[in-house]
């Protein structure tokens, strides 16, 4: 089951869930010795990682990696490692431990059961942030890939994608990895973000809908929450 957190605008929104997951971070630190953080990339999360960066708690004891990554180089305009690490990982958060999913892959190949395996043995995440596209897609998840039932099924911790509608080849976590966290989020902003999301948990096509593996009534006890503003 899925919670709607709606605000007024864009500043509430990036506050209340910048303070949401440093909380959890702290009570997974606290009660595991290490908390662990799943971000998305693109341009909705910057203001909520510039936030996030100022808070302080004991990043040292916190992992972050990302839901999904472009096969390109770090130094890429296009990469979301790169972003993550000039946004996020400054200021306080500057001491997180950083697990790359592209680090050591030759961009050729498309073997990532090192990657898979890795995230498979990581413990049960503490907050994962996902974004949504216009086409309902979340992480790499696309609709349009060949590879968009693998995703929703495999028990591996990620998988290569290879979507029509977006450049550039993709490693994305698995619906299970993904769904494996004590809190699960899904960050958007805009009317028309907020009608495809609320399109898909009427539908719950997760074919056609991949967000909706994430939200709303049929996902059950591994339901993210939305987070929304215009």
């Amino acid at each position: 089951m899925s919670d709607w957190h709606v605000f007024a605008d864009r500043a509430a929104l990036e506050a209340a869930l910048a303070a949401e997951v440093a909380t959890r971070l702290a009570q997974g630190i606290a009660q595991r010795g290490k908390a662990h953080l799943v971000v998305s990339g693109g341009s909705t999360p910057l203001q909520l990682f510039s936030l996030l960066s100022q808070t302080e708690i004991d990043w040292a004891k916190v992992v972050v990696l990302l839901a999904d990554e472009r096969r390109v180089a770090v130094e890429h305009q296009d990469s979301n490692e790169r972003m993550v690490r000039n946004v996020l990982l400054s200021g306080h958060a500057a001491d997180a431990e950083f697990f790359s999913l592209v680090t050591g892959l030759d961009a050729a190949s498309v073997d990532v059961s090192s990657v898979s395996q890795a995230l498979l043995n990581m413990p049960r995440f503490d907050v994962v942030i996902l974004g949504m596209g216009e086409d309902a897609h979340t992480a790499s998840l696309f609709p349009c890939s060949e590879e968009i039932a693998e995703g929703l099924k495999t028990d591996q911790g990620a998988l290569i994608t290879r979507p029509t509608t977006a450049p550039h080849q993709r490693i994305s976590l698995s619906k299970q990895r993904l769904q494996n966290t004590e809190y699960g989020v899904v960050h958007i902003v805009g009317e028309k973000k907020r009608s495809v999301a609320e399109q898909a948990i009427r539908c719950s096509d997760e074919l056609a809908y991949p967000i909706s593996a994430f939200i709303g009534d049929d996902a059950g006890a591994t339901g993210f929450d939305c987070w929304w503003a215009p």
